[in-house]
């Protein structure tokens, strides 16, 4: 059984040892920001903070699913599982999407604020990042909204930062599901309803983080990860539905051709890497929020952090899937949560020659890979969720002039940091994929070098006498060919 909502999940975590219970005061202004990142980087529990200068009643929590054993523990798995198992049982469970069910009572209608009544500030939005264009009320949470022409409602996760008591700002790109949906109703002079859903259960966080195809249902989706009906509840103002246990429900819409300065903001790159800019403006028409609510935020910057953990899970598992449904003959990927995800590692066999060239191509083609800039390919003798293997074979396999090919105009991401403005505004990118596959037509036996390693260059005879030995010989640990779990 799935959490319900977050409080449930809190006291899981504080059960296993994941949360940190901070019960001085902290202020909105950098300090919650600077703790959380810092729990980032030294890999620490995730922050309940119970008290925030200026907003009694109020709690902050970060870090939901910033660790792969956070992810684990949501999927009901030991916390050491492999980041390849954690990928097999998000397919599985995506695989089986629950439609959700409507109520009609929802713990996130204990407080309703409505027209007049809004004030943004009264929520505890922080300051999350120095250089940070404003307070960003919403950096771990769900946006919401439905399709002009169809009956899809697209759930993702887009920031916002605030402008006024009932007007908020944020960065709506056309190469994402919201950008697209957001210029239809633009191009139509219409104005585009939203719901913004601030503290969700994680499995519904994780759903709308996910690279999900264009037109399908997230909280279909969401329903198959939590094994159980998402409940949704109608908004105040507007036709959409919300999880119905979330933390703080904004509602309003984005009215046509408005733009507003918003950001900059630190991003999941692990730089500042989206300038100030006039952008799309949400109005706010009613706020509702459960007593005693609890603000969830994130701190994106340099990985390990929420979005590099689950969407190293998600992506990995979502780029696997694209290469299998193309017939591409496959055997694992690996997205790195150190490489912000604009490097993937792809181990394949190679029935044909430039085999690396479709793998490429198909990802860059598709929903799951077209924001990943680098794409790495190996043969299937290397694991790719091992980085020693993999930086071992770019570096001897992958020739450098013929085994790197650069594609110059192509579809940029305007969260690339090597992007220049110019590139950025025309949304102008470049892209490169290194073969790090052997030649087909080297001959094995006299072209193709055997590896020298433990498992390779010795019999079967050998191995299996050392390893009987091992600890005889006064090793403790470090058995060669001792693999994590879920390994090969």
């Amino acid at each position: 059984m799935s959490f319900k909502d977050n409080r449930e999940y809190i006291k899981a975590l504080q059960k296993h040892g994941e949360l940190q219970v901070i019960d001085k005061e902290v202020h909105w202004n950098l300090e919650a920001g600077a703790i959380l990142r810092r729990t980032y980087e030294q890999r620490l529990p995730a922050p309940l903070f119970q008290k925030i200068t200026g907003y009694p009643g109020f709690r902050m929590f970060g870090g939901a699913l910033s660790s792969l054993s956070r992810v684990a523990l949501n999927f009901d798995m030991p916390p050491d599982t492999h980041l390849r198992d954690l990928m097999k049982e998000y397919s599985k469970r995506k695989a089986r999407p629950i439609k959700p069910v409507v109520v009609k009572d929802a713990p996130c209608k204990e407080n309703i604020r409505i027209g007049k009544d809004v004030n943004l500030f009264e929520l505890p939005a922080p300051m999350v990042h120095e250089g940070d264009g404003g307070r960003f009320l919403c950096t771990w949470h769900i946006n919401i909204v439905k399709d002009l022409e169809t009956d899809w409602v697209n759930w993702g996760m887009y920031r916002a930062m605030i402008h006024t008591r009932n007007t908020m700002g944020g960065l709506l790109d056309i190469n994402q599901h919201i950008g697209l949906i957001h210029w239809k109703y633009e191009n139509n002079d219409k104005e585009m309803p939203f719901a913004l859903v601030i503290g969700p259960d994680p499995l519904c966080a994780m759903a709308a983080c996910s690279k999900i195809a264009y037109g399908t249902s997230e909280v279909d989706i969401a329903g198959g990860l939590k094994q159980e009906p998402v409940e949704l509840v109608k908004c105040e103002t507007n036709n959409l539905y919300v999880p119905a246990h979330a933390e703080i429900i904004i509602e309003g819409v984005v009215k046509p051709h408005e733009r507003e300065w918003e950001g900059p903001f630190g991003e999941f790159t692990g730089y500042r890497a989206s300038p100030r800019d006039k952008r799309p403006v949400y109005s706010v028409k009613a706020v509702t929020f459960r007593n005693d609510p609890i603000l969830t935020m994130s701190c994106m910057g340099i990985p390990i952090d929420d979005c590099a953990a689950q969407m190293s899970v998600t992506g990995g598992a979502e780029n696997l899937a694209t290469l299998k449904r193309e017939g591409i003959p496959v055997v694992d990927v690996c997205l790195y949560q150190e490489m912000a995800h604009f490097l993937i590692v792809v181990s394949t066999k190679t029935p044909y020659a430039n085999i690396a060239s479709r793998i490429a191509t198909c990802l860059w083609g598709s929903d799951s890979g077209y924001t990943i800039p680098y794409v790495v390919v190996v043969n299937d003798d290397i694991d790719p969720h091992d980085i020693m293997q993999v930086m071992h074979a770019l570096a001897t396999k992958c020739h450098p002039y013929r085994g790197i090919t650069r594609l110059e105009h192509a579809q940029g991401f305007s969260l690339q940091p090597f992007l220049s403005r110019p590139e950025r505004l025309s949304k102008q990118g470049a892209r490169a994929y290194f073969d790090c596959t052997w030649p087909l037509d080297w001959d094995p036996s006299i072209a193709i070098p055997p590896k020298a390693s433990f498992n390779n260059i010795y019999s079967k005879e050998v191995q299996d006498h050392v390893l009987k030995n091992w600890k005889a010989y006064g090793f403790k640990e470090g058995i060669p060919d001792k693999k994590p779990k879920g390994g090969k």
